[in-house]
């Protein structure tokens, strides 16, 4: 499209609309929107442990590890992109000050993963709840990082 149809449409030229069909008109609305959101890139965690705690993500949550060091690493699962990265920061401040974000995840066995991430090194923050929309639970990472589990019904 020539750029001056691109800049009239953007000033908002009513001339400039009418003459472009319909569909350049979406297409020009919808590159101008998507130039102004951003993108979501990974979500980091701070562990004090990075090669365990990729462990944990990947044989608790099936996870892939693209990379991992000593102090940092980068986890897959599906688009979703979780980076780890090593902290000394001691438990009381972190949980004291929240500085955890909350991951949820949906899954098809909660009791199973349960017991799979207990045995990882995770901790029930209470028990798992039933409802008619299925079953969910909280969990605690053993560098206190909250953990949503779902299994729907």
């Amino acid at each position: 499209m020539p750029e001056k149809f691109r800049n009239s449409f953007a000033s908002g030229d009513r001339q400039c609309r009418a003459a472009l069909p319909l569909r350049v008109a979406e297409e020009v609305l919808c590159s101008l929107f998507l130039g102004l959101m951003a993108s979501f890139r990974w979500i980091l965690q701070l562990h004090k442990d990075v090669p365990r705690a990729a462990r944990f993500y990947s044989e608790g949550l099936d996870f892939s590890v693209n990379v991992c060091s000593l102090r940092w690493a980068e986890l897959q699962s599906g688009p979703l992109k979780l980076t780890l990265m090593q902290s000394n920061i001691s438990d009381h401040v972190e949980q004291k000050k929240g500085y955890s974000s909350m991951l949820s995840f949906t899954v098809t066995d909660i009791n199973a993963t349960v017991t799979k991430l207990m045995a990882l090194g995770a901790e029930m923050d209470g028990p798992i709840k039933y409802d008619v929309r299925g079953k969910v639970a909280a969990m605690r990472c053993f560098d206190g990082h909250m953990l949503g589990l779902y299994e729907p019904a």
